[in-house]
Parts: structure tokens; sequence; C-alpha cells
């Protein structure tokens, strides 16, 4: 681990059980929610995790604040393995680790004030004195784009994109190192998610914040990620920096989610990649390659032996037998350029709306 890292996962396993029986008593299974899944974050960074709903995703995300324990691995924040500290050092921990949720009408308490809201944490790990705290709920306040008098309010008396604004300031209020964002701005129209998106970059430049950003829209991963974790049936089956990974994703299933990103011009020629058949379950994962029972490419190999995450260029991993003879966008000429114009489109739509939103 290099001295700028800040978070280490590695082997990561969460495995629920499912049971049965008049008591529930009896085990008949596991779901294979994440299943040995290893990444860093660096100082300062924004680490995208990527992929359909129901992946894993948001289970890595909860392990790594031990919101809930996972069932094998490492998770070292800052050189200390966090999977094994016990109730009392990982509250004193969380100081360091934050998370922004996913849904701003459900992640705050309706039957406390704004201020409250943002104070609580403050208070569970005794910081500062009481107008310290006022005084700070202020000033956190103005850093979101919001009023110190808003203080008073309840959160039903905001809209999405300001609820989503208190949501950060009470994960700033103890000054943490690491926010994980849990699909922080899939709740909110475009206009909204760059206002929230331009939030979190600046505060990221002033504070020196690491983020793990989990997302669906690719186009808002791309504005704000530094590099990209594609996430599948639990496991990572691709991790670069961005521009790689857009560039020319190796993978299957990373080429069919850039194809999948939705077209603005509904008379534009498509070139979309069709996974055929459902996910399977996470219960009794595929063998081989998780991916092969979707996989247009998939050969006797994959359905044997599971590939290894393996380095394919400087900070470039990708987890498959045949990715060096696989069709990429980079080697299909017009489709890739079809597929390029209406990604730009997307992303461009989307810079757009924060460039506006910069210029209020």
């Amino acid at each position: 681990m290099s001295d700028d890292t800040l978070l280490s996962v590695q082997g990561l396993v969460k495995h629920f059980p499912l049971k049965r029986g008049v008591i529930m008593s009896k085990t008949i299974g596991h779901v294979r929610a994440v299943d040995d899944v290893s990444f860093e974050i660096r100082r300062g960074e924004t680490l995208a995790l990527v992929g359909e709903s129901g992946c894993g995703k948001s289970t890595t995300g909860r392990l790594i604040l031990r919101l809930m324990p996972p069932s094998g691995g490492e998770i070292r924040f800052q050189g200390k393995d966090i999977a094994q500290l016990d109730d009392d050092a990982m509250r004193r921990m969380r100081r360091h680790l934050q998370i922004i949720f996913q849904d701003p009408y459900a992640s705050l308490n309706p039957r406390m004030t704004v201020g409250d809201i943002i104070t609580e944490p403050m208070q569970v790990h005794e910081i500062g004195s009481e107008s310290e705290r006022a005084e700070r709920v202020g000033e956190l306040l103005k850093v979101v784009g919001l009023l110190p008098e808003h203080a008073r309010r309840y959160p039903h008396q905001f809209s999405g994109g300001q609820r989503q604004r208190i949501g950060i300031a009470r994960a700033l209020a103890v000054n943490p190192d690491l926010i994980v964002c849990d699909e922080p701005v899939s709740a909110l129209d475009v206009s909204i998610q760059a206002q929230v998106v331009n939030l979190l970059q600046d505060l990221q430049q002033r504070l020196g914040l690491s983020y793990l950003f989990i997302a669906h829209d690719l186009a808002v991963v791309k504005h704000i990620s530094d590099r990209v974790a594609v996430m599948y049936l639990g496991k990572l089956v691709e991790i670069a920096d961005k521009e790689s990974l857009y560039r020319r994703p190796l993978h299957p299933y990373t080429q069919a989610l850039l194809s999948a990103i939705p077209r603005p011009d509904p008379a534009a020629e498509r070139q979309r990649i069709v996974l055929h058949g459902d996910v399977p379950s996470a219960m009794k994962p595929p063998t081989g390659c998780r991916f092969h029972t979707r996989c247009a490419h998939a050969q006797e190999r994959c359905r044997q032996e599971e590939p290894v995450l393996r380095e394919t260029a400087p900070g470039h991993r990708v987890a498959c037998h045949f990715f060096e003879t696989l069709p990429t966008p980079a080697d299909t000429g017009a489709p890739r350029a079809r597929h390029d114009i209406n990604f730009t489109r997307r992303l461009a739509a989307f810079e757009a709306a924060a460039e506006r939103v910069k210029s209020a």
C-alpha cells in the first residue's frame, strides 16, 4: 500500500445466509452479494463504482463503513484494518468515514430540524461546545449553498436538491476523510444533479476529500470520477482510469454498459450490445466467469475457469480470459463513432447544465 493510499480493500466478502423453518433455524444457502472484491482509493481521489442494480455496489459501500459486518476480507483505512475493530473503536473511526445516501427524502429524520440533523454527528463524537456546534451548523449550511436560518426548518420544507445538500452538510460535520456517495444524484433531475456534482467537486478541492462514488449514470461518472470500477454479480470485472475505460473498454460487460447509454436523438442509428437472458442468482452464481451466461464471446474455458482480475496496462485491470482477441469500440469503426457521438451528447448536456449552474 503506497503512502497516498487512504483505503485499501482486499478480498472483501459478504454472504447473506438464507434460512427457513419454523424458527428460521436452518441455513439453506447463502446470497453472495460481494465476493472477493479488491481495490484502493487514494487521498483526494474519486473512485466510481458502477454496475447493474443488485450487483453489490451499495453493499460494498456499507461494508467499508461497517454498517454491516463483512464475511471476510480486509478493509484497511489509514493503515488500520477496520474489519477487525470492536464497536467502540469503530465508532471513533466513523468520524473519518461518512456516507451520503441515495434518497434525500428518506435519509433525513422528518421530526428533527435541519440544525439538529447536522448537529447530531458532532454530539455523538463530542466535537465542540453547544455554541461552537451551532456556529458550525451555520457555516456548513453556507458551504453547501443554503442559509444559516434554514437550520430552524424541517426537511419537508425543502426541495429534493436542497435535502441532498443537507445530507452533504451532515456528512461534512465531523470533518471526514472519505465519503461514500451512494447514488447521491439518481433521484434528482439533470440541473439539480449538476448542482450537487459541482458542489461535491468543489468540496473535494477545498477539503481534500476522497469519494467512493456509487452510480448508474455513466455521464455523471465520467464527469466526476478519476477512476472507474465495474462490478457484476458481486465481483469486479474491470477497473481503470476513466479516460482509458471510456476510450477502450476491455471487458464485454463494460462494453455493454457503455453501449446502453440513452440516446438523446431517437432518429440516430443505434449500435447497442444487447445482453440476452437475466442476471443469474447471487445464491447460485455460474461456475467459471460469472458473466459467461450472457456473454456473446464465451468459450468453454469461461464456463470452467474463473478469470483473475489482471493488469493489462498500468492501472488498467480486467477479469476476462480472452479480452485481447475481443472486438472493442476502438476496433469497430463506424459503430464506435456513433456510440461516441451519442455518449458525447449525453455528457455534453450534463456538463452544459453544470456550467450554467456555476455561472449562475
